[in-house]
């Protein structure tokens, strides 16, 4: 079994930066890829983006990429992070991680192929 706790949401003003934390206990997998969502207020969860284990392939949404990074510890830690940057107002919602033991790049946005996913943490954007 695996668990995932995201923490580092909060209240930011456009244009801000922020970080987000996934930590994983139980029993992980060298096969796991980490997948980041998100709900918009009034709206459906979307994909963002999602990275393989080892973190040396790494694929966005279009309405991200280039503004949001996803990497991870290689220590002992295991947290996977998600770096928003230019954060606007319409972003506003619940962020979450989520991890599949094997899924196909043509399944990367499909929210049905993770098995684990967080409880969320809200962010905020507003002036």
């Amino acid at each position: 079994q695996v668990q995932l706790a995201e923490s580092g949401g909060g209240s930011v003003q456009p244009g801000d930066s922020l970080r987000l934390s996934c930590a994983p206990s139980g029993t992980t997998s060298l096969w796991f890829h980490m997948g980041w969502f998100r709900r918009p207020a009034g709206k459906e969860r979307e994909f963002i983006g999602v990275m393989n284990w080892r973190g040396d392939r790494k694929y966005y949404s279009d309405s991200v990429k280039g503004r949001f990074t996803i990497s991870r510890d290689h220590g002992v830690k295991t947290t996977v992070y998600l770096q928003l940057a230019n954060l606007q107002p319409e972003e506003t919602g619940v962020y979450y991680c989520a991890a599949a033991y094997s899924v196909i790049s043509s399944d990367f946005g499909d929210e049905s192929r993770y098995e684990y996913w967080g409880q969320g943490t809200q962010v905020t954007v507003s002036a």
